[in-house]
């Protein structure tokens, strides 16, 4: 080429999807990956049931499931959603306040790259790869944090935002994850209405992704934001990935609360949307089946048995995992990761476990150099036991730990990979000394 066409990158590798291609690298050494990387509930053995199916099928019978839809969303299905979260009383939407997205990844994008570059979010941190890789995306710079605190069962530290919304002209939005991704806290209800009131005395909006909202166990509780809002603007993005489950679908949306009450936001939102007609349009099938499967009789036994399988991989995560010395593991209440955190200072680059055969090992050792110690955990583990896990650094945050899955369907399976997790990071604590 006659110069340079690339843009080039951010600096930052999705770390869930990229460690696929070294599993994939070590499967030609005839190892056998239990995959934990990754949230796809179909992948870990999810059978997606006959009504669903059936539902489908009656869809793609009829001709405008194969057309484009508005450019917003199907109208029908827009209209189902408002009709929804209006029954709950506590704020009022129309379906005009409603954006579909071909996944949360295309809404996240476009979200953040509709804010002006001088303009800042503040997230959590450790956070969710997807909105951590938009904003550095869009502002060319690392993000603006709140911590997620591990050793209060990784819940929000509120002072620590409001202190930076203060002292931070920059930031305009505040971001939240409820349930976590990746720590698996749920938020009380009293939270939300603190980031609220912040977000308020501020005069700053909020973005929740709530894609796992409908996913909560162990007794806790939650609402959607639309609960507590009140006057202030936010959006809520809203998913089927992980509740129908559908991730193939890429089928996610947002609902947008207030814009008509501040000129600036809904400037945002307006521009939001006009990205989006450059696109024409999100894919028409999965919006079509939303309101079908929901309201399905099936619909709510589904959804809570599922819920209660992951209940039940949590707390076998959480018996297993809390008693191995120099790691924090607290139990997780929402959606289906949980986060294990080695303790400070207790990793080094000396560190190993056992790999065969030897050209794996050296594989293994060239693939290790350099890299932050919990990723060099994480590859160790995946070479010798076959267990793919994501190095929690890379979730934007200094702490030193790992992500993995409750999504086994296998729960004998499950109990294995977590006694195995339980023994390696004993054995690779050790090896050092």
């Amino acid at each position: 080429m006659r110069f340079e066409i690339s843009r080039g990158g951010s600096g930052l590798t999705y770390e869930i999807r990229n460690i696929v291609m070294i599993a994939k690298k070590m499967q030609e050494y005839g190892l056998k990956i239990i995959w934990e990387n990754i949230g796809d509930p179909v992948q870990k053995g999810e059978n997606i049931p006959d009504w669903m199916k059936e539902v489908l099928i009656d869809i793609l019978r009829e001709d405008m499931s194969y057309a484009y839809s508005p450019t917003k969303g199907v109208d029908a299905t827009r209209a189902f959603l408002a009709e929804r979260t209006n029954a709950r009383g506590k704020i009022q939407i129309t379906p005009d306040d409603i954006i579909f997205f071909n996944g949360l990844g295309d809404a996240i994008a476009r979200a953040y790259s509709s804010i002006q570059v001088d303009a800042r979010m503040i997230m959590p941190e450790p956070t969710y790869s997807t909105h951590l890789m938009a904003e550095v995306l869009h502002a060319s710079f690392p993000p603006n944090t709140y911590r997620m605190n591990p050793y209060n069962n990784w819940a929000p530290d509120l002072r620590e935002l409001e202190h930076k919304v203060k002292s931070h002209r920059a930031i305009v939005g505040i971001l939240i994850i409820n349930p976590d991704n990746p720590t698996g806290f749920v938020y009380p209800v009293e939270a939300l209405e603190n980031v609220v009131r912040i977000a308020r005395e501020n005069d700053l909006f909020v973005i929740a992704d709530e894609t796992y909202i409908n996913i909560v166990y162990n007794g806790k509780k939650t609402v959607p934001i639309g609960d507590v809002i009140g006057d202030v603007p936010g959006i809520a993005m809203k998913g089927i990935s992980k509740e129908v489950p559908w991730p193939g679908a890429r089928c996610g949306w947002m609902e947008v609360y207030n814009a008509e009450r501040d000129p600036i936001f809904a400037r945002f939102i307006n521009t939001i949307l006009h990205q989006k007609m450059s696109e024409v349009c999100s894919t028409t099938l999965p919006q079509m089946a939303i309101p079908r499967i929901m309201t399905h009789p099936e619909y709510k036994n589904y959804l809570r048995r599922r819920t209660q399988h992951y209940e039940k991989l949590s707390a076998i995560a959480y018996g297993v995992l809390k008693d191995v010395p120099f790691v924090i593991a607290n139990k997780s209440n929402g959606a289906f990761y949980m986060t294990i955190l080695f303790n400070e200072s207790v990793l080094n680059e000396r560190q190993r476990l056992s790999v065969a055969p030897p050209e794996l090992q050296s594989y293994i050792e060239k693939l290790t150099k350099g890299v932050e110690y919990d990723k060099q955990f994480v590859y160790y583990l995946l070479a010798a036991t076959g267990i793919c896990v994501v190095p929690l650094t890379s979730f934007f945050t200094p702490l030193l730990g790992f992500r993995m899955t409750l999504l086994d369907k296998d729960v004998d399976e499950f109990e294995f990979v977590v006694k195995t997790l339980a023994e390696k990071i004993t054995e690779y604590i050790q090896s050092s000394k």
